[in-house]
C-alpha cells in the first residue's frame, strides 16, 4: 500500500479554492453544489465521476437529490484535505464544465 496522504496547509486550500471559485470549504471538506437541467443530466455527471474516481482511486461523497448534486471531497484516511481532493474537485468541474446548459 502507498504512503498517506499529506495534509494541505490552510494556505494550500486557500490557493486550491482560489482556482475553484464554485466550491467552498465546509469541516474539512472541499464542497460543491451543482443544479442540473434534469435528474437523467444528473446521472450522467454522477456516473462520469464515478469513472474518474475509479481510476483514481480516490472517492468523493455524491449526495443525489433530484437534478442537485452535492460533491465533498476530503481524505478520510488523512482526515481532511489532500492534494487528491483538489485534483478531484478539479477534474469534477472539468465534467461540469462538459455539460450542455
Amino acid at each position: 500500500m502507498g504512503t498517506m496522504a499529506e495534509l494541505l496547509s490552510d494556505e494550500d486550500i486557500g490557493k486550491a479554492l482560489g482556482a475553484l471559485s464554485e466550491w467552498r470549504l465546509e469541516a474539512a471538506t472541499l464542497v460543491r453544489e451543482v443544479e442540473l437541467a434534469d435528474f437523467p443530466h444528473a446521472i450522467q455527471v454522477v456516473n462520469r465521476v464515478a469513472e474518474i474516481a475509479e481510476n483514481d482511486n480516490h472517492h468523493p461523497d455524491i449526495d443525489i437529490r433530484w437534478r442537485t448534486l452535492t460533491f465533498r471531497c476530503s481524505t478520510h484516511s488523512a482526515g481532511g484535505i489532500t492534494a487528491l481532493d483538489v485534483s478531484l474537485a478539479q477534474e469534477i468541474e472539468g465534467v461540469l464544465e462538459a455539460m450542455p446548459a
